[in-house]
């Protein structure tokens, strides 16, 4: 079964781009525009890893990756315009496991998300 990944992104251009990509790659793939969304379909459907966006329209994404944490053990990788060494700092205190600035490499996110899953 292919593994789930929920994307959590409100620039639907992402979010599609995503999307498409990593349906190639073989991961059934679901999005959210917002973080109340995101966390309401991470408890629907447990995904096995999280791509976060930090901000988001309704919950910024440092509150949603806490939420998650509490409530899943599926790594989260955000992925984000937000490049102040603070905001990594912060991103990782708050529960991600990675952090990767946008504009990004589809090839560096696959590769990151393919070693949080081998964990």
């Amino acid at each position: 079964m292919a593994q789930r990944i929920l994307v959590i992104e409100d620039e639907a251009e992402i979010a599609g781009y995503l999307r498409r990509g990593l349906t190639l790659e073989g991961f059934q793939v679901a999005v959210a525009a917002d973080g109340p969304t995101g966390l309401a379909a991470a408890r629907e459907q447990p995904p096995d890893l999280v791509i976060l966006d930090v901000m988001l329209p309704r919950m910024d994404g440092f509150e949603v990756a806490e939420r998650l944490r509490a409530a899943l053990d599926a790594p989260i990788i955000m992925l984000t315009a937000r490049d102040a060494v603070e905001d990594r700092v912060a991103g990782l205190e708050h529960g991600a496991d990675d952090y990767l600035v946008k504009p990004f490499a589809f090839e560096e996110l696959l590769a990151r998300i393919r070693a949080q899953l081998r964990r």
